[in-house]
Parts: structure tokens; sequence; C-alpha cells
């Protein structure tokens, strides 16, 4: 089945396009079955307005269009409904009870801050050990719980760090070996790869991450991360991501694990 799990929309402010024009693309582009898992709101404990993520006024709405949509292309093709989330333990339980609200059928982790977004540090600009490792820490607890279908860019540590070192080796080793004792995919991102071209920094995928689960055999799987519709029309691009996996020894995943 062709698939792909992580599409945004433009109520993250730094996506664009219509939700429905990323169902047209996706269909046109021959999938399956698709997902939107735009950047969860927070229910912070101040009034930290994010710039990042959909406001919680927003959330309704979201919920109802991707359900919509669902409904009137459900001849065309299978939609998903899900939330791109952190792992903030203390908001948990308000997270739990949007699950069961809106009939939210997955969610994936994209551990973008360490604790807290409004206080926290993004996890794409670490330098220190310290920071690796506590990134790992919140990965793996947040694994550890179940919740989660999979981890979107697991190796968004290396984002900002300088290089591949044994702190990172430790750190990759600690994600993959729960990822398999989870029984939690982990996410080859195409969009990392888009970031590397602009920005000349390597990040994401890291190739000695990979290597790695090349390695141990996680189980594993190609995200888009969709912020554009014609992003599920790149077929080189994609087509990348599928060669990489191979190349490593990793098959995806057929699907992934739904609330509902």
């Amino acid at each position: 089945m062709k698939y792909n799990y992580h599409t945004h929309t433009s109520r993250c402010f730094h996506a664009r396009g219509a939700d429905e024009e990323y169902v047209l693309a996706a269909i046109e582009a021959g999938f399956d079955e698709i997902g939107f898992a735009d950047h969860t709101p927070w229910k912070f404990d101040t009034q930290f307005v994010s710039n990042m993520r959909m406001h919680e006024n927003q959330l309704k709405d979201y919920c109802d269009s991707i359900k919509s949509l669902r409904e009137k292309y459900k001849d065309k093709i299978s939609i998903k409904l899900g939330l791109e989330c952190e792992y903030f333990s203390k908001y948990l339980p308000w997270l739990r009870s949007v699950i069961n609200e809106h009939e939210i059928d997955y969610i994936i982790l994209g551990h973008h801050f360490a604790t807290d977004e409004p206080d926290g540090i993004y996890n794409g600009s670490l330098t220190t050990a310290d920071g690796i490792y506590r990134y790992r820490d919140d990965v793996v607890e947040a694994m550890e719980t179940g919740l989660f279908s999979y981890v979107a860019h697991p190796d968004l540590f290396m984002r900002g760090y300088d290089k591949f070192d044994g702190h990172c080796q430790k750190v990759s080793e600690d994600i993959i070996n729960t990822a398999i004792k989870t029984n939690t995919p982990l996410e080859f991102n195409l969009l990392g790869i888009k970031h590397g071209i602009t920005d000349g920094k390597p990040g994401y995928p890291d190739p000695e991450f990979w290597k790695i689960a090349s390695q141990l055999k996680p189980k594993a799987l190609v995200g888009i991360d969709a912020h554009d519709p014609k992003d599920y029309l790149e077929s080189d691009h994609i087509k990348l991501g599928y060669d990489t996996l191979s190349s490593l020894g990793l098959t995806p995943v057929e699907s992934i694990r739904f609330f509902r």
C-alpha cells in the first residue's frame, strides 16, 4: 500500500495550501492512504502563543475538515486523522482527552522542544551532550507510553550538533533499541533532506544514525512531512527515501497503529 501519514496544513503557520489540495495531490500521485498529522495545539500553563502550531480554538475546524474530506473522497483514497505531538508529560491527560473527544486516529512523536515550548529548547539546535541525552530520555519515555504510532525524524538532534561522536552513537543506539522493544517504527524524514539542501547543514536523516539502524533493524517508514500539496508529486524525492531504506536493508512497515 502506498501511504504517507505525515501531512501538515496551513494552520501551523509554516505550511501552505488548502486541506483538499493535499488530498487531490495524493490521489494524483497514486496514494492509497494518507494521514494528516498537523502540529497539535497544547493547553499551555501560560498565555504563551506558539507560532508553529494551530491554536487550540482551531482544533475542531481541523478535525471537522479532515473528517469531511475523508467522507468526500472515500471511494478514491483512505484518509486518517492524526496529530504530530511533542512529549510533554504534564500535558498528557489533556492530550488523551483530545484524542477521545475528537476521535483522533493516531498521533506521531515529533519532539521539537524539551520540557515545554514556552521556555523549552528546540531539539534541532542542540549543541551539547547533555542536550542530546535529554532528547533521548524524552523520546525513550514517549515510546514506552505506547501512545505514539511512530517517531517522526528521530534523528532531529543531529540538526544542530557539530559532528556524530560517541555521545551521538549512544543516543542513537538507545533510541533505536527502544523502538525495537516497543515495536515503534522510526521515520526516514524527507523534509530533512530538503532542509539540508537549502541551508547546507547535513541535519537529518543522519547517515550515521541510519547506519546503526541498518545494523539493529528497527521497524521504519518513509515520511514526506508534507508542508505543500506539491510535496506529494515529487516522485523522484519520494523514491529516494524508499531506495535509501532499501539500501539499508530496511523494509517499510505495511501500516501503522491506529486508536480506532
